[in-house]
């Protein structure tokens, strides 16, 4: 019962902050508040912008480890899956500079599908047929994608092009919330889609029902026909080509080239979004947001020209934000009861 209450005041309150924002938003960018310097580094569409694209990759990265433990494989990797989505997507479009570049671009984001998911069947053998402590498997994928990036990288490979804002018509003239939601590049839409998407297959489908009863209670979800490790190889591998997804979106939209290590910790942060969430898409979705606008904040902050707070000190923000967020919801939230637990049929054991 606390905990439901706990819960009930946490949602009202991060609707309360949300339509906040939204009006402060409005009223910074619409009036004469546009002249405080320091309410437009707080609220201005730029500041916004600036938080939904650092959000896009956190988001995906959230509900990749939503996917993974809500089926009972934990997924610490959620990093790795990303950087190896993120190079993979760059040796494609790298590959295909010479074809049209709406094709070479759906080409990248394909591959990096197509790694990240790759790399969560990995995660998945490793942890359900060999029966690896699935923090140390976690720990082998980060390992395996940064060595690997690192020394296949071409430092002199250039990827040409990105994926640019689409307009959609009529919403895009909404005054200040157009300018942030509606004129985005692809894969930013897909990412909002995704969370009502995976929010609807979870609490809604047969196969949501299925996934979350066999990370809870596996032995009754066996003992009614549900093929307990079919359902983790299967969620674990959808897991890792979001995050596949996350890391191409770093290379197909966000930057447009690749550097080594630039998840740079996203697959983390994607963790504690994840927990801060509850293991809930919608509530991982606002986490996101919270430590994308703390990102948000300290790039605003060094363009402003904020010289009284340390440089470095700025650029520790989102994870300072990360680390007491998480902290202090641990007790309060309670994961999949079968996380981390391998699952053996009675024929197997």
């Amino acid at each position: 019962m606390g905990n439901q209450r706990f819960w009930r005041t946490s949602a009202l309150l991060s609707i309360g902050v949300a339509l906040f924002l939204v009006i402060m938003a409005v009223l910074v960018n619409t009036t004469e508040l546009r002249n405080y310097t320091w309410l437009r580094v707080l609220f201005g569409v730029s500041a916004l912008n600036f938080t939904l694209r650092a959000s896009v990759p956190l988001v995906l990265g959230a509900l990749s480890g939503i996917l993974c433990e809500r089926s009972g494989i934990i997924n610490i990797g959620i990093e790795g899956m990303m950087l190896a989505g993120a190079f993979a997507a760059f040796v494609a479009k790298v590959a295909t500079n010479h074809w049209p570049l709406a094709s070479s671009l759906v080409f990248g984001v394909a591959i990096a599908l197509l790694v990240g998911g790759l790399m969560g069947l990995l995660h998945a053998t490793l942890s359900i047929r060999f029966r690896m402590d699935q923090i140390i498997s976690g720990t082998v994928l980060i390992i395996l994608a940064t060595g690997f990036s690192s020394y296949l990288f071409d430092r002199n490979a250039v990827a040409q092009g990105k994926f640019s804002a689409i307009g959609i018509p009529l919403l895009m003239d909404i005054p200040v919330v157009g300018r942030i939601l509606f004129n985005n590049p692809p894969i930013t839409y897909l990412m909002i889609l995704l969370v009502i998407v995976v929010h609807v297959a979870l609490f809604y489908t047969r196969w949501g029902l299925r996934t979350r009863a066999v990370g809870e209670h596996p032995r009754a979800a066996d003992t009614v026909g549900i093929n307990v490790n079919w359902y983790r190889y299967l969620n674990t591998m959808f897991g890792g080509m979001l995050a596949g997804l996350g890391g191409g979106f770093l290379v197909l939209e966000a930057v447009g080239q690749f550097q080594e290590g630039m998840t740079a910790g996203r697959g983390f942060i994607s963790l504690a979004a994840m927990i801060f969430g509850n293991w809930n898409p919608f509530g991982a979705l606002g986490a996101s947001l919270l430590f994308g606008y703390t990102q948000a904040l300290q790039n605003e902050l060094l363009l402003a020209g904020v010289t009284t707070v340390p440089r470095q000190f700025i650029s520790m923000l989102p994870y300072i934000v990360t680390i007491v967020a998480v902290s202090g919801f641990v007790g309060r939230v309670r994961p999949p009861a079968a996380e981390g637990q391998v699952y053996e049929t009675e024929g197997t054991r």
